[in-house]
Protein backbone atom coordinates (compact mmCIF):
# COMPACT_ATOMS: atom_id res chain seq x y z
CA UNK A 1 0.00 0.00 0.00
CA UNK A 2 1.82 3.75 -0.98
CA UNK A 3 1.00 5.76 2.12
CA UNK A 4 2.43 8.93 -0.10
CA UNK A 5 -0.54 10.46 -1.28
CA UNK A 6 -2.08 10.15 2.17
CA UNK A 7 0.89 11.61 3.99
CA UNK A 8 0.68 14.53 1.08
CA UNK A 9 -2.99 14.94 1.84
CA UNK A 10 -2.08 15.18 5.79
CA UNK A 11 0.86 17.80 5.08
CA UNK A 12 -0.77 19.75 2.78
CA UNK A 13 -3.66 19.94 5.20
CA UNK A 14 -1.25 20.84 7.98
CA UNK A 15 -0.17 23.73 6.61
CA UNK A 16 -3.64 25.21 5.36
CA UNK A 17 -4.74 24.49 8.95
CA UNK A 18 -1.68 26.88 9.97
CA UNK A 19 -2.84 29.29 7.84
CA UNK A 20 -6.55 29.61 8.82
CA UNK A 21 -5.36 29.67 12.49
CA UNK A 22 -3.10 32.86 12.26
CA UNK A 23 -5.71 34.15 10.42
CA UNK A 24 -8.58 32.85 13.09
CA UNK A 25 -6.31 34.67 15.57
CA UNK A 26 -6.12 38.12 14.03
CA UNK A 27 -10.10 37.59 13.47
CA UNK A 28 -9.83 36.88 17.28
CA UNK A 29 -8.42 40.21 17.97
CA UNK A 30 -11.70 41.96 17.00
CA UNK A 31 -14.31 42.94 19.90
CA UNK A 32 -17.85 42.58 18.21
CA UNK A 33 -20.16 45.02 19.72
CA UNK A 34 -23.26 42.70 21.04
CA UNK A 35 -20.94 39.49 20.41
CA UNK A 36 -22.21 40.19 16.88
CA UNK A 37 -20.03 39.66 14.49
CA UNK A 38 -20.89 41.77 11.29
CA UNK A 39 -21.42 40.04 8.03
CA UNK A 40 -18.77 39.80 5.55
CA UNK A 41 -19.20 42.60 3.21
CA UNK A 42 -21.57 46.02 3.63
CA UNK A 43 -24.05 45.38 1.09
CA UNK A 44 -23.71 48.98 0.03
CA UNK A 45 -21.09 51.25 -2.43
CA UNK A 46 -18.58 52.97 0.28
CA UNK A 47 -19.72 55.96 -0.56
CA UNK A 48 -21.29 57.93 2.13
CA UNK A 49 -25.17 58.70 1.35
CA UNK A 50 -25.80 61.53 3.86
CA UNK A 51 -22.36 63.33 2.86
CA UNK A 52 -22.88 67.04 4.69
CA UNK A 53 -26.78 66.52 5.65
CA UNK A 54 -27.25 68.41 9.15
CA UNK A 55 -30.59 66.40 9.99
CA UNK A 56 -28.40 62.93 9.26
CA UNK A 57 -25.49 64.44 11.26
CA UNK A 58 -27.84 64.75 14.18
CA UNK A 59 -29.01 61.79 14.08
CA UNK A 60 -25.03 60.37 13.83
CA UNK A 61 -24.99 62.44 17.14
CA UNK A 62 -27.64 61.21 19.15
CA UNK A 63 -26.76 57.20 17.76
CA UNK A 64 -22.58 58.10 18.52
CA UNK A 65 -24.02 58.70 22.10
CA UNK A 66 -27.08 56.44 22.08
CA UNK A 67 -24.02 53.63 21.47
CA UNK A 68 -21.76 54.79 24.14
CA UNK A 69 -19.09 56.23 21.76
CA UNK A 70 -18.41 58.57 23.97
CA UNK A 71 -17.48 56.78 26.83
CA UNK A 72 -14.02 55.46 24.73
CA UNK A 73 -13.79 59.03 22.75
CA UNK A 74 -15.48 61.80 24.73
CA UNK A 75 -17.88 64.29 24.66
CA UNK A 76 -17.88 65.58 21.54
CA UNK A 77 -15.77 62.72 20.18
CA UNK A 78 -12.66 64.48 21.66
CA UNK A 79 -10.56 61.55 22.84
CA UNK A 80 -10.36 59.78 25.65
CA UNK A 81 -9.75 55.97 26.44
CA UNK A 82 -9.73 56.44 22.84
CA UNK A 83 -8.61 58.89 20.52
CA UNK A 84 -10.02 62.35 19.32
CA UNK A 85 -12.28 61.74 16.46
CA UNK A 86 -12.27 65.53 15.44
CA UNK A 87 -8.41 66.42 15.07
CA UNK A 88 -7.97 65.61 12.02
CA UNK A 89 -5.65 62.83 13.13
CA UNK A 90 -6.88 59.70 12.05
CA UNK A 91 -5.13 56.54 12.49
CA UNK A 92 -6.93 53.99 10.18
CA UNK A 93 -7.77 56.65 7.39
CA UNK A 94 -10.00 59.46 7.50
CA UNK A 95 -12.12 59.24 4.46
CA UNK A 96 -15.72 58.84 4.71
CA UNK A 97 -14.84 54.93 3.33
CA UNK A 98 -12.46 54.13 6.20
CA UNK A 99 -14.43 55.83 9.44
CA UNK A 100 -16.70 53.64 7.75
CA UNK A 101 -14.81 50.40 7.71
CA UNK A 102 -13.20 51.31 11.20
CA UNK A 103 -16.88 51.53 12.59
CA UNK A 104 -18.35 48.72 10.34
CA UNK A 105 -15.49 46.26 11.03
CA UNK A 106 -13.75 47.81 13.85
CA UNK A 107 -9.87 47.47 14.18
CA UNK A 108 -8.02 45.42 16.54
CA UNK A 109 -6.67 47.39 18.77
CA UNK A 110 -10.11 47.91 20.98
CA UNK A 111 -12.72 49.31 18.54
CA UNK A 112 -15.80 47.50 18.39
CA UNK A 113 -17.15 46.28 15.24
CA UNK A 114 -20.60 47.91 15.36
CA UNK A 115 -21.46 46.53 12.01
CA UNK A 116 -23.49 43.51 13.55
CA UNK A 117 -25.66 45.66 15.45
CA UNK A 118 -26.08 48.95 13.39
CA UNK A 119 -27.64 49.25 10.03
CA UNK A 120 -25.21 50.49 7.09
CA UNK A 121 -27.24 53.78 6.83
CA UNK A 122 -26.78 54.18 10.69
CA UNK A 123 -22.94 54.00 10.65
CA UNK A 124 -23.08 56.59 7.61
CA UNK A 125 -25.14 58.58 9.80
CA UNK A 126 -22.21 58.46 12.49
CA UNK A 127 -19.70 59.42 9.81
CA UNK A 128 -21.23 62.01 8.81
CA UNK A 129 -21.79 63.38 12.22
CA UNK A 130 -18.02 62.97 12.78
CA UNK A 131 -16.96 64.52 9.30
CA UNK A 132 -18.94 67.71 10.44
CA UNK A 133 -17.44 68.55 13.40
CA UNK A 134 -14.81 71.25 14.03
CA UNK A 135 -11.89 70.29 15.05
CA UNK A 136 -9.99 72.16 17.84
CA UNK A 137 -8.10 75.39 17.76
CA UNK A 138 -5.32 73.75 19.43
CA UNK A 139 -4.71 70.28 18.72
CA UNK A 140 -2.09 68.67 21.35
CA UNK A 141 0.88 67.51 19.83
CA UNK A 142 1.28 65.19 22.69
CA UNK A 143 0.40 61.54 23.12
CA UNK A 144 -1.65 60.73 26.40
CA UNK A 145 -1.73 57.39 26.38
Amino acid sequence: MDLRPLALAVMVSAACGGHEAASAARHEARVFAGGIAPPAGTGTALENPFRGDRQSAAEGERTFGAMNCDGCHGGGAVGWVGPSLRDGRWRYGGSDADIFQSIYYGQARGMPAYGGLLPAGTIWKVVTYLQLLEPPANVPTQSWK
